[in-house]
C-alpha cells in the first residue's frame, strides 16, 4: 500500500485550523493525512506549554460577527466568505452549542455614516450577509449625537474556547500537529515525507511586503451584564466596542487600529480612553433597562492583526524544487481582524484550491465543523 499523501498547514491560527478542520473532515484517511505546523497553539500539546505572544492574533480577538457594505471588489469577495461563515456558525450553535460561539444582537452606531451604511435595508443587508433581524433605529431610539443606528443578529465568539474546540475536533479527526519555528514556507516540505502541497495559513506571509502589522489594544473586563455586541463608529474615524465572549470569558472593550506600531506592552492612556469610550455605550449592551455592573480590567490585551495590501492572499503558487517534484503552495494570509468571520469562507476556498492540486483525490464528506 502507498504512502499516503501529507498537506500540511502553517499556521494555528483560526484560518489554519478551520482550513485543517476542512481538510481533515473531506479528504479521504487511505490516501491523505493532515498536519498542522505551528510555534504557538490555542490550548497544550503534549510538551508544550501554551504561551501566546501578540503575533498570535487570533488569541487576542474579540471576535464577532461585523458586516461591512461590500461597496469595493475587496468587501464583495469578503462579503462571500462571511455570508458562508454565518451559516456554518449557525450549524455550529445548533449542533455544538459548546463549541465558543454565541448568538446575540448586535448594535451599530454611526456619528456620519457613508452612503453604503445608509442605504442598507432588511432585505439588502440579509441578502449580502446571511444575517436576520435588521431593524433601523428611529426617533429617540437613536442615541444622541448619531446619525445612524441599527441593530442585527450575529455571533460572539469566544476566541481561545472557539480555537481550542477547532484543534479538538481536528485531532479527534485524525489530524497531526507538530509544534515549529519556520522562516520559509519552503521548510514545511523538508519536515515529513511525501507532502503532496502546503498551505500558509501563517497571518503575514514570510515577509510578503504588502503585509503589516497593525497593533490592536482592548481591555478583557467583569462585565458580565454584557449581552449583546455594539460598535461606535465616531467622526474623526476612530471606533469603540463592546464583545460579550460569554461562556464566562469576561467583555472585551476596545479598540485600536495602529499600523506599523510594534509597542508590545499595554499603553495606561489608552485603556482610560477605552474603558472611557465604552462606559458611553455600555448601557445599549445590556438588557433592556437593565443594570449595567461593573466594568473593571481582568487583563489588558495586545495583539497584531496581519494586515494585507489588498486584502487576503488566496491563490496557489508553484514553487521550484529539488528533482521532478513540484512544490505547490496554498497561500491563505493577510485577514487582518476579519478572520473569525470570514474563516470558513475562505476555509472552504482554500480546501478546494487544495484539492485542484492533488493527485486523484477522492473526498468524503463527514463534517463540517
Amino acid at each position: 500500500m502507498s504512502e499516503p499523501t501529507t498537506i500540511i498547514v502553517i499556521g494555528a491560527g483560526v484560518i489554519g485550523l478551520s482550513t485543517a478542520v476542512r481538510l481533515v473532515s473531506t479528504l479521504d484517511h487511505s490516501n491523505y493525512k493532515v498536519v498542522i505546523v505551528s510555534k504557538e497553539w490555542p490550548m497544550s500539546i503534549p510538551g508544550v506549554p501554551v504561551t501566546h505572544s501578540v503575533n498570535y492574533a487570533s488569541m487576542w480577538a474579540g471576535a464577532h460577527v461585523r458586516p461591512i457594505p461590500a461597496s469595493t471588489p475587496q468587501l464583495v469577495r469578503e462579503a462571500a466568505w462571511l455570508k458562508r461563515t454565518v451559516q456554518v456558525f449557525e450549524q455550529q450553535v445548533q449542533q455544538s452549542p459548546a463549541i465558543g460561539v454565541t448568538k446575540c444582537k448586535g448594535i451599530e452606531l454611526l456619528e456620519s455614516p457613508a452612503q453604503d451604511y445608509a442605504a442598507q435595508s432588511a432585505g439588502s443587508f440579509a441578502a449580502q450577509t446571511g444575517l436576520t433581524g435588521y431593524r433601523k433605529y428611529t426617533g429617540s431610539e437613536v442615541p444622541e449625537a448619531f446619525e445612524l443606528a441599527y441593530e442585527y443578529d450575529t455571533y460572539c465568539i469566544n476566541a481561545p474556547v472557539y480555537c481550542g474546540n477547532l484543534l479538538r475536533s481536528f485531532i479527534l479527526q485524525g489530524g497531526k500537529c507538530v509544534q515549529c519555528v519556520l522562516t520559509s514556507e519552503r521548510e514545511a516540505y523538508s519536515l515529513v515525507s511525501n507532502v503532496g502541497v502546503v498551505v500558509n495559513a501563517s497571518g503575514m506571509g514570510f515577509g510578503d511586503p504588502k503585509c503589516i502589522p497593525v497593533r490592536g489594544q482592548t481591555v478583557l473586563t467583569n462585565f458580565s451584564a454584557a449581552t449583546k455586541t455594539v460598535t461606535r463608529q465616531s467622526k474623526d474615524g476612530s471606533w469603540s466596542f463592546i464583545i460579550p465572549r460569554f461562556f464566562q470569558g469576561g467583555t472585551i472593550v476596545g479598540g485600536t487600529k495602529e499600523p506599523g506600531d510594534y509597542t508590545a506592552e499595554p499603553v495606561m492612556a489608552i485603556r482610560d480612553s477605552l474603558l472611557g469610550a465604552g462606559q458611553q455605550i455600555a448601557q445599549l449592551a445590556v438588557n433592556e433597562n437593565g443594570p449595567t455592573g461593573d466594568m473593571n480590567v481582568l487583563a489588558d490585551v495586545v495583539g497584531r492583526r496581519p494586515v494585507r495590501e489588498g486584502g487576503m492572499r488566496i491563490e496557489i503558487e508553484q514553487l521550484s524544487a529539488t528533482g521532478a517534484k513540484a512544490a505547490p503552495i496554498v497561500h491563505a494570509y493577510g485577514a487582518g481582524g476579519r478572520g473569525f468571520e470570514i474563516s470558513w469562507g475562505v476555509a472552504e476556498e482554500v480546501a478546494d484550491l487544495v484539492r485542484s492540486v492533488l493527485p486523484t483525490e477522492r473526498t468524503v464528506i463527514r463534517s463540517n465543523l
